[in-house]
């Protein structure tokens, strides 16, 4: 939850225009496209380094819910990932002829979040699953550091180079 919670956070912050600034200037919205992809990079290299030296995992030690939900605030809205998420991609979907650019910024950002919510449910339910089944190994704990890492670069490596199409009129 306190991931979602810090998503509705950035949605905020792009509804009350942020987004539509970076967008409207090709220089701003490039500056955030260039530096997200090259943070993707950066940490999917992070990965891979780190996939050589992987070893399997002790088991963590148990948090309070409260606890948790904070990490995962502090997380979330530090990322920069996940602002650049709403400073460059979701304005690429709004258009101004179909309302005001916050209302759509909202809806967009609210669907962004439902999404988010049944997506991630799953995800810990499987992931929980197959941490088990990784951990067990060094050399399936190495085989997901590699594929982490090479979807990141991939992500990072589209980002850098899928032209922008501006929608925002």
């Amino acid at each position: 939850m306190g991931v979602h919670v810090a998503s509705a956070l950035h949605v905020l912050a792009a509804a009350a225009g942020l987004s539509a600034i970076v967008v409207a200037s090709s220089v701003a919205f490039t500056v955030v496209k260039v530096v997200g992809g090259l943070y993707l990079i950066g940490i999917g290299v992070k990965s891979l380094r780190g996939a050589r030296s992987a070893v399997r995992a002790t088991e963590p030690a148990a948090r309070s819910e409260r606890q948790i939900f904070t990490e995962a605030f502090i997380v979330n809205i530090f990322n920069p990932k996940v602002a650049l998420f709403f400073l460059a991609f979701i304005p690429q979907f709004v258009d101004t002829t179909h309302g005001p650019v916050w209302s759509q910024t909202l809806v967009f950002g609210a669907v962004y979040i439902a999404l988010g919510l049944c997506t991630d449910s799953i995800y810990a339910v499987i992931g929980a699953r197959a941490g088990v089944w990784f951990n067990a190994r060094s050399s399936r704990m190495r085989a997901s550091r590699y594929a982490e890492g090479s979807i990141l670069v991939g992500l990072g490596l589209l980002t850098l180079l899928l032209p922008h199409r501006n929608r925002v009129h």
